[in-house]
């Protein structure tokens, strides 16, 4: 196949030329290539970027099991992510051994994407997993809520130290987090609902960013929703100390008015952002204060959403749309270049997992054919944005 004249985008700029593929790999670019004995596809309309990792999914109503991942991996080649990281908070827990075999065992058979898995420091009873056997045993990451008291932050952070690998680290208040089901604000007053502070997650990012100074480690802050918990990772990060942070699509561009009419899919962990908050995570977003993005995935059965709001489950279906959405919300409106959005969902990512991507070149293969002349509505009815327009679709990946 050669894709001619094709604007390719990679975390090195974007430049127009031709794109020889042959099964499933880049074996040649450039101007005036041979058209010989192939198949030609008019590129003037799309864009080759790498394919989107996304390290923050979780399962059919949390539920781990083989079909359940199979599923999610589906999804995910659909919408253009061929990486993803399973979130070990799910139902069991990845907190154990046993488990952690299971679930590599229901990952083995999957080629259409590469699905790794995080360990669950804490367990239910909270005790510490088997963080040093799991480590070794192949997860990418070890996660931690900050419902962690401090003896066992402590305790995590020096095997995070011995191991040289990042903590995923989600930043809550334990006691905050049981009673409220969206933000502390108008709308959640206007609702009767009970509301979850903002300061919640503010605390723990500040005493958590503390211990990344103090043991010298790597702490990705996963799913933001606070833009002075932002704030506060950047001013760290200028000060030498390696936190980062991850924001959620949802948080970027949608706010906690969404909740209105008691609308379950609006309901996510975090809780959606005031409109004020919202604007400020897109400034914080084009000012490159943030560091990653996840579309964070977390669909769920009818059963578990069509109910009280404060019943419902958390989250929503995206994996599927996956960079048709991103290209919609963020670099169709101007919030990002494709460049940035690259950085954000391909390099950064990567590498929070040891690993390298984000360069389009020959012999790569992680990378998708994406129509920006395509559109669509969404039909997704586990998604937040079910019957919203969709514009960009991906037509090609391996």
């Amino acid at each position: 196949m050669l894709i001619q004249n094709v604007l390719v985008c990679d975390i090195e700029g974007e430049r127009r030329t031709d794109v020889r593929v042959e099964d499933g790999v880049i074996v040649a670019m450039g101007n005036n290539l041979s058209v010989e004995n192939t198949q030609l596809v008019d590129g003037s309309e799309m864009v080759v970027v790498p394919s989107f990792i996304d390290t923050n999914v979780k399962l059919l109503d949390a539920s781990l099991n083989a079909k359940n991942i199979k599923k999610v991996a589906q999804q995910a080649k659909k919408g253009g992510i061929k990486h993803i990281v399973l979130s070990p908070d799910s139902t069991p827990s990845i907190d154990d051994e046993i488990i952690l075999e299971f679930a590599q065992n229901s990952i083995k058979d999957i080629e259409c994407v590469e699905v790794d898995v995080m360990l669950n420091t804490l367990k239910e009873d909270m005790t510490l997993s088997n963080i040093a056997i799991m480590l070794k045993k192949g997860v990418v990451a070890p996660y931690m809520s900050t419902i962690a008291k401090n003896n066992l932050a402590i305790k995590i952070a020096e095997y995070v130290k011995m191991y040289g690998v990042t903590l995923f680290c989600k930043a809550e208040d334990n006691s905050l987090i049981n009673a409220g089901v969206m933000l502390e604000g108008d709308v959640s007053s206007r609702l009767g609902l009970a509301g979850i502070p903002e300061l919640s997650e503010v605390l723990h990012v500040s005493r958590m960013i503390e211990i990344a100074r103090h043991f010298e480690i790597k702490i990705l802050f996963k799913s933001i929703a606070s833009p002075r918990s932002v704030e506060l990772i950047s001013k760290a990060k200028e000060e030498g100390v390696a936190v980062s942070c991850e924001v959620s699509l949802h948080h970027l561009i949608n706010c906690d008015e969404a909740c209105e009419g008691f609308n379950t899919m609006a309901k996510f962990n975090p809780p959606l952002p005031s409109k004020d908050n919202m604007y400020k995570l897109q400034q914080q977003l084009k000012e490159g204060k943030i560091d990653m993005l996840t579309l964070l995935h977390q669909p769920n059965s009818p059963v578990n959403k069509e109910v009280a709001f404060y019943d419902a489950a958390y989250g929503s279906s995206s994996l599927i749309e996956g960079v048709s959405l991103y290209y919609t919300k963020l670099v169709k409106e101007g919030l990002v270049s494709w460049q940035e959005l690259i950085r954000l969902c391909v390099q950064n990512p990567a590498q929070s997992i040891g690993k390298t991507a984000g360069v389009i070149e020959e012999g790569t293969s992680e990378f998708i054919l994406f129509d920006t002349n395509k559109h669509s509505k969404i039909e997704n009815e586990k998604s937040f944005y079910n019957k919203e327009p969709l514009f960009g679709e991906v037509v090609f990946i391996d």
